[in-house]
């Protein structure tokens, strides 16, 4: 068994966000699912991202570091998109982070806008569409690349899925795409099993 916390993307902590969590607990696994935007649910992506200029950043990730404050060492860090960004930050800055499941984002770990090195011992899966606007035009998939060939293939892991859809895991959403999602759950039980 794995302790997860699973942080929601920019269009906030919706059904189908909850429905992943869900099906990661039939898994076997608690899965903690922390409302970074106080409940508020953004129409688009744009304007979650309008959303979040006027939380702050800063803000945001300060509720994000309190949704964990109180729980224990250990944790698998899980996120889509934007949440991925903040999974991906509390995995390489938290000491015990247990792993890490990063949906449809991934983060530089060298370079100018890199958080740091990935912490070794630390494994790491990374799911996305390989013609995803934000994941496969903007550099992620890149970034996802060159964690798998740093942390080595022993602990992390890259997936790429046929498609152009961003969001494809969250079933509330038109982008969701029912196979690749299912595909995406099948591999992270078995990253979570490895890991508990």
């Amino acid at each position: 068994m794995a302790e997860v916390v699973l942080f929601h993307h920019l269009q906030g902590l919706t059904d189908g966000v909850l429905a992943l969590a869900g099906e990661l607990r039939a898994g076997g696994h608690p899965v903690h699912t922390p409302d970074l935007f106080g409940g508020q649910h953004p129409a688009s992506i744009d304007e979650g991202a309008a959303l979040l200029q006027r939380i702050g950043s800063e803000v945001v990730s300060e509720r994000a570091d309190r949704a964990v404050a109180g729980r224990p060492a250990g944790l698998v860090y899980a996120g889509v998109s934007f949440g991925a960004g903040q999974a991906q930050r509390l995995a390489q800055t938290r000491p015990g982070a247990r792993g890490a499941l990063l949906y449809e984002s991934c983060l530089p770990v060298s370079g100018e806008w890199a958080i740091g090195p990935w912490p070794g011992g630390v494994p790491v899966q990374i799911h996305g569409m390989d013609k995803d606007p934000f994941f496969a035009l903007e550099g992620d998939i890149d970034a996802a690349r060159e964690l798998v060939e740093t942390a080595g293939p022993e602990l992390a892991e890259l997936f790429v899925y046929p498609g152009d859809r961003h969001l494809f895991t969250d079933s509330s959403l038109p982008s969701y795409d029912a196979d690749a999602a299912a595909l995406v759950v099948r591999r992270s039980l078995g990253f979570l099993d490895r890991a508990g």
